[in-house]
């Protein structure tokens, strides 16, 4: 079962200081559309030969997104696969990010 966190609670956790690395998995043209700030970007298909690419801050919740929340089910099922410990799929996506807590984020 692969944890999900919904937008809020990831935003209350930004705005509390924890450490969150932000993984987007969405095509590059959809990152350059849109992205939460200070997230790297390894498209889904690439993910598994890119793995090594995710270096995120010890003790960080690592937390992929896409833009429904669907890949970044996938992305994060492949981050505990590799032995990554702490994963959570944003719940809804870059879209639901926008509608519940930034609307300056373009929807698409």
């Amino acid at each position: 079962m692969i944890p999900q966190i919904h937008p809020e609670q990831l935003a209350a956790k930004m705005e509390a200081g924890e450490t969150v690395y932000l993984l987007d998995v969405r095509q590059p043209w959809e990152n350059e559309y849109c992205q939460l700030a200070d997230s790297v970007l390894i498209p889904l298909p690439e993910l598994p030969s890119r793995i090594d690419e995710v270096e995120p801050p010890e003790g960080a919740l690592v937390v992929v997104y896409c833009h429904h929340g669907v890949r970044s089910l996938s992305g994060a099922a492949i981050l505990q696969q590799a032995g990554f410990g702490n994963v959570a799929s944003l719940s809804g996506g870059i879209e639901a990010w926008s509608v519940l807590v930034d609307p300056k984020v373009p929807r698409y």
